[in-house]
């Protein structure tokens, strides 16, 4: 798989459709091509090999085809080769698996996908069961886990309970879809936030997340869309910064039986 990434990595052309969608992933053919101007054969080429090599996943959204970059690739070569080098030289591979991992698709959405060594069975027990939850991310769901039924979140000792909270979506082990929980004055005093900056991110509409499974080999493919965003939204920036480590660690604990330590 290696030798496969660095082939695609080898072409300029290639790492300037990378270097594309890591400035606004989730473009489009006829984006990509008018923003490189490149010819659209010579595009649709240099994808088949990006999504060959992994670095590249797909999604239809209506009649459109939309690219999306996929850092896991990258991310397995840095974890590979880092502990076998000096770590200055290969700090600016690095700063790109950070760069990757926390760029959003626009400025009204979040897109992550990531490929995990489970079953679509037990991916869903890791988003959906509280002995999972618990370990990887410090919270528990209270809800049934059909279509409409309500959501209670319980971080640590804060419960947050609000009838907006709402499973939106319901297709087990394939796809999953709830509201985004709200913003209360006990989580602000629970983790010391500024009051009026939780009352802030309350005053923004509701967001909503979704987590798409798909299985591929020995591999479950977990797209994870957090949209429903106004332009500007301060909890959009937030959440971008924190689902990568979040699903790094949902990972770690389907492959290793342990989650990221705490703070990595």
């Amino acid at each position: 798989m290696d030798d496969d990434v660095f082939r695609a990595l080898a072409d300029p052309s290639r790492r300037a459709l990378l270097d594309s969608l890591n400035r606004d992933n989730g473009q489009t053919l006829r984006q990509l091509c008018a923003g490189l101007d490149m010819a659209r054969q010579s595009v649709s080429k240099h994808l088949a090999v990006l999504a060959s090599a992994g670095l590249v996943t797909t999604e239809k959204r209506g009649r459109e085809k939309l690219h999306f970059l996929n850092a896991e690739p990258i991310n397995a070569i840095a974890d590979r080769w880092i502990s076998r080098y000096h770590r200055g030289r290969v700090q600016a591979l690095a700063d790109l698996k950070t760069a990757l991992e926390t760029t959003p698709v626009t400025d009204t959405e979040f897109t992550y996908t990531t490929f995990i060594r489970t079953t679509p069975e037990q991916l869903w027990k890791g988003l959906t069961d509280k002995t999972f939850t618990r370990r990887y991310w410090g919270l528990e769901f209270e809800t049934d886990w059909t279509t409409g039924a309500p959501i209670t979140w319980r971080i640590g000792d804060v419960t947050i309970a609000d009838d907006e909270q709402r499973v939106l979506e319901s297709d087990p082990f394939r796809r999953l879809a709830y509201t985004w929980h709200s913003f209360t004055p006990e989580f602000a005093a629970a983790y010391d936030f500024d009051p009026d900056v939780v009352a802030g991110l309350g005053r923004e509409q509701r967001s909503k997340v979704t987590f798409d499974l798909e299985q591929r080999g020995e591999m479950v493919r977990l797209t994870v869309v957090h949209d429903g965003f106004e332009p500007g939204s301060q909890v959009l920036k937030d959440v971008s910064g924190g689902w990568p480590e979040l699903i790094a660690s949902l990972k770690t604990l389907m492959e290793t039986g342990e989650p990221l330590p705490s703070g990595s």
